[in-house]
Order: C-alpha cells, then sequence, then structure tokens
C-alpha cells in the first residue's frame, strides 16, 4: 500500500470517528450534560415554625415597659466666683455697693427605671452625682423627690428612691442568653423632648475595655441612644428589661448607632448589694498585675504572651494566704484562660465572698495551681487594669 493510500485510510477513519461522536451527543444529551461545568448550591431546608415569630408591632412590649421607665432630673448649685469689682482695689472706689454674682444652678436631665413597687429606680451614677437635688417623673405625670440610697462608680450604677409605693416596675429579662442579633428597644428621655423608644438590634455582647467604667461588660446596640437616655431602660420584643442604657461611641455627641448598655443581670446584682447590704460586694484575691510581655513568655518558656505577670501581692490577703508571689503568672481562672489585667479583675470580682476558686499559672516556667478562698474587695478606687483588685 502506497503513502497516498494509507493517508486516505486513516482520513476516513478519523471522520468515521468524529461522525460517531457527534451521533452519541446527539442521541445522548444527558452525556452531553455530563461534560459541562456543575455550580452545586446548598439549597434551604424548610424552615420551622418560630415560637417566638417576629410581631408586627412592638408597641405591646413597650406598653408593658414604658410606665416603668421615668425621667430623672438634677440641679446642682455651682460655686459663686467673685468678680472682679468684687476684688479689694476696686473696693477702695466704688465701696460695697456693687451688685454680687449670684450663685448659679445647673440642671441636668437622664432617665431611670424602676425595679421595685416600693419606688426603688436604677440610673447610672453620672446622670446624679454630685446633684443637690433630684426629681423623678413618672409615666403618670407626678413628680417625686429622690433620695440616693447608694451608688457604684465601678459599674457606673446608682439607686435612688421615691417616696410611694405600688408604682409599676419593670420585668426582669434573661439578658445573659441574649443573641447578636436579638431585637431590642431602648426607652429614655433623649435631650429631654420626653419619653421616646427606639429600636435596633444586639449588634454585640461581652464589651470591654472600652474605658467606660472599671467593670465593663457591656451590650452593645445599634437602636439609638442619646444624651438623655442614660439609666433608660434597653428591653426586648417581650418587654423585658435586658439593660440599662448607659453610653454612645459618637465623635459628635449624637448617635453613631454604636451604644452601650449595662446587663440587666449585673444591675440587678449592684442594686440588690446596695439595697441589702448599703454596698455592693465584690470578690478581692489581693493582688495587682500587668500584661504579659514577650520577655515574660521566653522567661517562662511560652511560646507567646498570654495572662498576666503578679507584680504585687498584698500582705495577708486570699492571695498572699494561698502562696502566689510577685512574678508569678497567672493563666486561667476555673479552668477559663485568662484575655489579660481586666479580665482577670472583673472575673475575681464576680466572685463572693467565700468562694473557693482555682488559680493556674507559671512560676519561672512551671505549672502550678492554686485553690483561693475569696474575700470582700475593700472600698477604694483603682484602676481598671488591676487583677483582683
Amino acid at each position: 500500500m502506497d503513502s497516498l493510500s494509507i493517508f486516505s485510510f486513516w482520513i476516513r477513519v478519523a471522520l468515521t470517528g468524529l461522525i460517531a461522536a457527534l451521533v452519541v451527543l446527539w442521541v445522548l444529551p444527558e452525556d452531553r450534560d455530563a461534560l459541562r461545568p456543575v455550580v452545586e448550591v446548598q439549597a434551604a431546608t424548610p424552615a420551622p415554625a418560630d415560637p417566638h415569630p417576629a410581631p408586627a408591632s412592638y408597641a405591646p412590649a413597650v406598653e408593658r415597659a414604658a410606665p416603668a421607665v421615668v425621667n430623672v432630673f438634677t440641679s446642682k448649685t455651682l460655686p459663686r466666683h467673685r468678680s472682679l469689682y468684687e476684688q479689694p482695689m476696686y473696693r477702695q472706689f466704688f465701696g460695697h455697693g456693687l451688685r454680687q454674682v449670684p450663685e448659679r444652678t445647673q440642671n441636668s436631665l437622664g432617665s431611670g427605671v424602676i425595679f421595685s413597687p416600693r419606688g426603688y429606680v436604677l440610673t447610672n451614677n453620672h446622670v446624679i452625682e454630685g446633684a443637690d437635688a433630684i426629681q423623678v417623673l413618672l409615666d403618670d405625670g407626678r413628680a417625686l423627690q429622690a433620695e440616693v440610697v447608694g451608688t457604684d462608680e465601678e459599674t457606673d450604677l446608682a439607686v435612688l428612691k421615691v417616696p410611694h409605693e405600688g408604682l409599676p416596675s419593670i420585668v426582669v429579662g434573661d439578658s445573659e442568653h441574649l443573641r447578636v442579633g436579638d431585637v431590642v428597644l431602648a426607652i429614655g428621655n433623649p435631650f429631654g423632648v420626653g419619653k421616646t423608644v427606639t429600636q435596633g438590634i444586639v449588634s454585640a455582647t461581652g464589651r470591654t475595655h472600652m474605658g467606660i467604667s472599671a467593670i465593663e461588660n457591656f451590650i452593645q446596640t445599634d437602636a439609638a441612644i442619646n444624651p438623655g437616655n442614660s439609666g433608660g431602660a434597653l428591653i426586648n420584643a417581650r418587654g423585658e428589661l435586658v439593660g440599662i442604657n448607659t453610653a454612645i461611641y459618637s465623635s459628635a455627641g449624637g448617635s453613631n448607632g454604636v451604644g452601650f448598655a449595662i446587663p440587666s443581670h449585673l444591675a440587678l446584682q449592684v442594686m440588690k448589694d446596695i439595697v441589702e447590704h448599703g454596698r455592693v460586694i465584690r470578690g478581692w484575691l489581693g493582688v495587682q498585675g500587668r500584661q504579659v510581655t514577650l520577655r515574660d513568655a521566653r522567661l517562662n518558656h511560652m511560646s507567646r504572651p498570654e495572662g498576666v505577670l503578679i507584680t504585687e501581692v498584698v500582705g495577708r490577703s486570699p492571695a498572699a494566704r494561698a502562696g502566689i508571689r510577685p512574678g508569678d503568672l497567672l493563666l486561667a481562672v476555673d479552668g477559663t484562660p485568662v484575655a489579660d489585667a481586666l479580665d482577670a479583675f472583673q472575673r475575681i470580682a464576680r466572685h463572693r465572698p467565700g468562694d473557693r476558686i482555682r488559680i493556674d499559672g507559671l512560676r519561672a516556667g512551671q505549672p502550678v495551681r492554686w485553690q483561693v478562698t475569696v474575700a470582700e474587695r475593700p472600698k477604694f478606687r483603682s484602676s481598671p487594669p488591676v487583677a483582683g483588685r
């Protein structure tokens, strides 16, 4: 067979194969589709019935909670400053007949929440701090003079008492199980315009290191919170209190959708301590600490800095009795790792006197564990980043 015949033979074979392939693709389209790229997506399954479907209106929740939210008005007398004409040199020429500059009164406003029918009202400490007179305006229009039962600077909370019983009180909800995305409503008196309700969601929980107070565990929300809302209620969609509105993050003083509220479980504990004991009772170990540096970590054979380096131990304190020394590293409280000094301080402060807690740490790079009986924290003001003080 010559070369031309061989070439013709292979041409016929190739054409026959091509025609056969086209016939197969035409007759069997599913095989043709199988050759194409496939995009896989996850389709939603039918959603189960929601036991708490979103209401068409939050009016029932507001009607349930609003009567327990009050306006708080305070006044403070500012010291009188001597005018230029009251100086001795001018009195030589003009005598004592010059009009003196009168004392000035500074008024401010905020909000509060009635926690008890017996007239206990919870608000922020910064709302009433330094006030000479405090007036609470109820939802029905009555104005009552209030007295300060006690304050707690470390959480920025204050308890007031009005001389009236049978008042509408708030229903306290479960703030410890709030989820990001839950609907919340803020009720208060922004800018003094009167009782106002704003709506949003829980943007975050457990916010710390905001520099607002010594003990921080804030609920963050985008519900509008403005000056005058401080001390007011943050409620859930059922009208239950989940937080006390406290602060906003703003460069211009108005709401930017970043507001903070003290969780109701923390606020309730502070109020109960103040009313029942006259003070807030917190746990204390008697140590001071700072962040662990890279050098500290290397000296203790750690791969990265973590925990708190103990810098001072108060004599005869619970920590001293347990054998904790300066230079030790505190890594965990009751098995939960400690993020930093502020985290340790707040974790220990939540314990009650007499509680036994387990402290895990390092000493010269070697693991060590202490069992410490918590004492009551002494009354003194301190900076937040102090562990157990």
